[in-house]
């Protein structure tokens, strides 16, 4: 096989959901509808907490972080897709296909680490309440949320490498709508066993040793809440921590379900991968907003300041 055939191409047809001709125009109304709200939301969620100084705490500084990092996997690969399902052209340029493979791996690997860390969080506050000040201080926080970043910045680096030098031929299609690790490897015709053994790998510390944590976490909150003796105080507890576990049942579900599920119908695949990174994003914000009543005061606050500015106005 001629050597112009294995070297990276220039570009990649991305089929997205084009066995579903008749779906592409009502899912571009929800895409875009979600995208939008997504933007709002996540955006709004970092600016209360930066204007607000109620909300400058431990556990809205990793929801920030949370935010940031749902902004970003959205901006990679939204507006390519609603480009895809609204034209005829299904193509994408290589350079935006190895952006999309760095910046998934890249916040995939980071959010799942972030929801780890979220989990110690409220195992501190609800089991070491006195303590907590003194144990998730600024500088602790600063640093867990720079090992989250970190280490998903150097997953990304090794996928996106690995992914570099695979050896591509023959035609250049993915079944997908936007470029993954799985979906390129597909395409090789030559030998993909670091590639496989990197996912494989990874998928210990940041999907499997993540949720563990979260696991044991919400066991020992579990624990403690059961031993609080007034329904109010578990009530409290348990307002403080649903949020964020229904966050992460959203997000782990279907993550570890695609990437444990190797032999999963492509179209399952790509509707699972469509809630995970289309509508997961704007849920967040949403169980966050909705269910947490700092956020509801937070914005109630800033509302009553601008309508006490403009009656002084007037």
């Amino acid at each position: 096989m001629g050597r112009e055939n294995m070297s990276f191409p220039n570009t990649f047809v991305l089929l997205g959901f084009s066995e579903f001709p008749w779906l592409e125009r009502p899912l571009f109304a929800v895409v875009l509808i979600s995208y939008l709200l997504t933007l709002m939301g996540n955006s709004s969620i970092i600016f209360l907490s930066l204007v607000d100084p109620r909300l400058q705490t431990p556990m809205y500084f990793f929801l920030d972080n949370l935010s940031l990092l749902d902004l970003s996997l959205t901006s990679t690969i939204v507006p390519q897709l609603l480009a895809h399902l609204w034209g005829p052209d299904k193509t994408i340029t290589s350079s935006r296909c190895i952006t999309q493979v760095f910046t998934f791996c890249w916040i995939i690997s980071s959010e799942c680490a972030v929801l780890a860390m979220m989990a110690i969080d409220r195992y501190v506050a609800i089991c070491r309440p006195l303590q907590y000040t003194l144990i998730m201080r600024a500088s602790v926080c600063v640093q867990m949320a720079a090992v989250c970043w970190s280490s998903g910045l150097l997953n990304s680096l090794l996928q996106t490498a690995l992914t570099l030098k695979l050896p591509l031929c023959g035609h250049h299609t993915l079944d997908h709508f936007f470029c993954e690790v799985p979906g390129l490897i597909k395409l090789a015709c030559g030998d993909s066993t670091a590639n496989e053994l990197a996912i494989s790998l990874m998928t210990i510390p940041f999907g499997m040793t993540s949720s563990l944590l979260v696991g044991i976490s919400y066991t020992f909150i579990a624990r403690a809440i059961l031993k609080l003796p007034s329904t109010e105080g578990r009530h409290k507890a348990l307002s403080t921590c649903s949020s964020h576990l229904v966050v992460v049942i959203l997000y782990f579900g279907p993550g570890l379900y695609f990437y444990l599920h190797p032999s999963t119908k492509s179209s399952q695949a790509k509707f699972i991968s469509f809630f995970y990174c289309v509508i997961t994003p704007l849920l967040n914000p949403l169980i966050y907003t909705l269910r947490n009543k700092d956020v509801k005061m937070a914005w109630k606050r800033i509302l009553q300041r601008q309508g006490g500015v403009k009656s002084l106005k007037a």
